[in-house]
């Protein structure tokens, strides 16, 4: 996030603007299911400085009368529903598919680059094959068993404040 903590009478510099950088990071939602965890991704995308979230699929648009986005974090970060998430990537944002696969890497092993498209599977399935290829990383939360969807956003979200020194 660009932090524009400066005195307003002074310009911001190309070379002031690369000292208070500090990452990107958007979240893409591989057609969702529940309005509930849609809702408590909102709130935590709030929480840990995402900018923007997008979602695929129908699901979520008919179930969205139910939204749970208590802190109403969808009036200050976009969630948009798009046809295919691969089309709307931000410029210069590295796609890290989270997903519990062979041969993914472990996030406490990761370094999450400092422009972060971070795609999530569907609560009840996987990524599909070719949003799963159009991923420069893949990575997985080390657990017993497969978590929430709204749980394993928190988890990859604080992970990366956590190696960021808390800046999100």
């Amino acid at each position: 996030m660009l932090r524009l903590d400066r005195p307003s009478m002074n310009p911001l510099t190309k070379n002031g603007a690369a000292e208070t950088y500090t990452g990107y990071a958007c979240i893409g939602l591989d057609n969702p299911k529940s309005p509930d965890n849609v809702g408590s991704i909102m709130r935590a995308a709030g929480c840990y400085g995402v900018h923007s979230v997008f979602y695929t699929g129908q699901r979520y648009a008919r179930a969205s009368a139910l939204r749970t986005d208590t802190k109403q974090v969808h009036l200050q970060i976009p969630l948009t529903g798009v046809d295919d998430l691969r089309q709307v990537i931000p410029l210069g944002c590295v796609p890290v598919g989270v997903e519990l696969v062979p041969n993914a890497k472990p996030l406490p092993e990761y370094t999450h680059p400092q422009r972060a498209f971070y795609i999530f599977g569907p609560e009840d399935g996987n990524l599909n094959s070719e949003l799963a290829a159009f991923c420069e990383d893949i990575v997985y939360i080390p657990t017993h068993g497969c978590m929430n969807l709204a749980a394993t956003v928190n988890v990859v979200l604080y992970d990366r404040l956590a190696k960021s020194r808390g800046k999100p």
